[in-house]
């Protein structure tokens, strides 16, 4: 029985996996043009997984050398004939998985290995290549994952520089080189040689400018998530919504493969295990994968809290945009954007940087509220201790909640003042609604309405959806409106009650909730 994989590749026979040979048909294209490029994503993004199938696309018609420079070590990277000496060895182990390689070529191959003095130099390894590229009957394809592992090196700029001549040799004078040559890694080239020339040297003129953009969508639709659950489906039997279940997917995750594939096991296995495999496979189960996930160390966490860690500055920029709110232009060329793309925390979203999933967005939230929990959080406290009064029959009292937090605000920050701002607002709601849903539910921001102005938070809580709008008060007219975008954002969730909450700066006020019917929607308004 196939089963959902997070740990190293994904095989069609044996995990459950989204169908991807239009991206690689799109993909060999690129190819049979031969071309050289990178493809560089996130961590965990089935970079390894595409690069395994297409091997396998490749195989009957071209030789394809698969390097993983992990093979590879730091120590390796020292000297040029060190180098040279470990590309040797990795390129004959493959022998051992079915790569051909001449006779001639491999006698060369340990020669060059078996060097104590004088060893072999980089313009030495290509001009063999070169030999194997004329020698064979076939186009060779060059591939090497995790080309981060040459970060830091000189070594491995000169070894492009080697590719980029025979590239160029081969299209100006019909030398034999590579069909292909294809880089992947999380960190793209240029990116690595910003950081390995020296700051006083000249930065244009990359070793890898040849290579053309790849710009192949490697996210996984709601079309190809379903047709993976399609499959689990026809295994297990278990009733579920396909369409339902492949949408929620997508929308939590903007289709970031470890993330799909994660969620899934979690229902696969924890979820079943407690709901039973039919409830599982509903909205109710997916919920319970949703909290589940949020509070797991996994691989893939680890590595992007690590580099918050690594980056304040990447901190810095996350915290801007999430909880003030800060509209930050999309400039792939200024460096901490590039960073953040680069490692899957962000996207470009009509030219504006967004965070790139709902996932990412609330663990990030989780993170800087947790920070706020160290310090003297006494709305966090506040919320803790009126848990039990805010629930009745598993239904959140929100009217209540509102109203206990307008008093306390009140009660610890006196009346509102200029200097407050609406992040101020986000921040301290959270901070109070977090110790109350713990543990059994989940909340989210809605991406379409994530501005200055409007901020909607969404609360999953066993089973029921709460929309909650925060906002700062600029009037009747502009309350109005709000109303009336609230009424048609219930209509698209298919709710009958709503929640305002606005923060007001006139003295004149009166402070608390108010219950306001709209035909048949239901709005309960908080003033603070």
């Amino acid at each position: 029985m196939k089963r959902f994989n997070t740990t190293g590749v994904c095989i069609p026979e044996k995990h459950y996996m989204v169908d991807i040979s239009s991206r690689l048909a799109r993909i060999k294209a690129m190819i049979d043009d031969g071309e050289y490029f990178c493809i560089n994503r996130a961590r965990q993004y089935g970079k390894t997984t595409t690069l395994t199938m297409l091997r396998r696309m490749l195989i009957p018609n071209h030789e394809v050398i698969s390097l993983d420079f992990q093979d590879i070590s730091a120590a390796d990277f020292k000297t040029e004939g060190m180098f040279v000496q470990a590309f040797c060895r990795i390129i004959k182990s493959k022998t051992r998985t079915g790569l051909f390689i001449p006779k001639e070529i491999v006698e060369t191959l340990d020669e060059y290995i078996g060097r104590s003095k004088e060893k072999a130099k980089l313009q030495e390894l290509f001009e063999l290549l070169t030999d194997w590229c004329a020698s064979v009957g076939k186009d060779i394809v060059l591939i090497i994952d995790e080309v981060d592992s040459a970060t830091n090196n000189q070594v491995f700029l000169d070894f492009l520089a080697q590719l980029r001549s025979g590239y160029i040799k081969r299209d100006s004078e019909g030398y034999p080189a590579f069909k292909s040559v294809i880089l992947a890694g999380v960190t793209d080239v240029k990116h690595l040689r910003s950081k390995i020339r020296d700051e006083k040297l000249h930065q244009l003129n990359s070793p890898w400018n040849i290579a053309v953009d790849f710009n192949i969508d490697m996210s996984l639709s709601s079309e190809g998530i379903a047709g993976m659950l399609e499959e689990y489906e026809a295994d297990h039997k278990t009733g579920m919504n396909i369409e339902e279940i492949a949408k929620l997917l997508r929308d939590y995750t903007n289709g970031y493969p470890f993330l799909v594939s994660r969620i899934c096991q979690l229902i696969d296995g924890e979820v079943v295990n407690g709901f039973g495999l039919s409830k599982a496979w509903t909205k109710d189960g997916f919920d319970e994968a949703i909290k589940l996930i949020l509070t797991e160390k996994n691989t893939l966490f680890d590595s992007l809290t690590g580099k918050l860690i690594n980056y304040p500055e990447l901190r810095d920029a996350l915290y801007s945009v999430l909880m003030e709110g800060t509209r930050i232009t999309y400039n792939p060329m200024q460096e901490s954007i590039l960073q953040m793309e680069m490692y899957g925390f962000i996207v470009n979203d009509g030219g504006v940087i967004a965070v790139s999933n709902r996932i990412f967005e609330t663990l990030l939230y989780n993170l800087f509220l947790s920070d706020a929990d160290f310090k003297d959080n006494v709305f966090g406290r506040n919320g803790d201790l009126g848990r039990s009064i805010f629930i009745h029959d598993d239904v959140l009292d929100v009217p209540l909640i509102m109203d206990h937090f307008i008093k306390t605000y009140t009660e610890v920050c006196g009346p509102l003042v200029d200097k407050f701002r609406e992040k101020d607002g986000r921040e301290l709601f959270l901070l109070y609604l977090k110790p109350i849903i713990n543990g059994t539910g989940n909340y989210y921001i809605e991406a379409q309405t994530r501005d200055q102005r409007r901020t909607d938070v969404i609360i999953d809580y066993l089973g029921k959806q709460y929309i909650i709008e925060l906002k700062i008060w600029h009037g009747n007219s502009y309350n109005e409106k709000g109303e009336q975008q609230i009424c048609e954002y219930l209509d698209y969730f298919g709710l009958d009650s709503g929640y305002m909450l606005s923060f007001n700066f006139n003295r004149k006020k009166e402070t608390g909730v108010k219950r306001k019917t709209f035909g048949s929607k239901v709005l309960f308004e908080g003033m603070l």
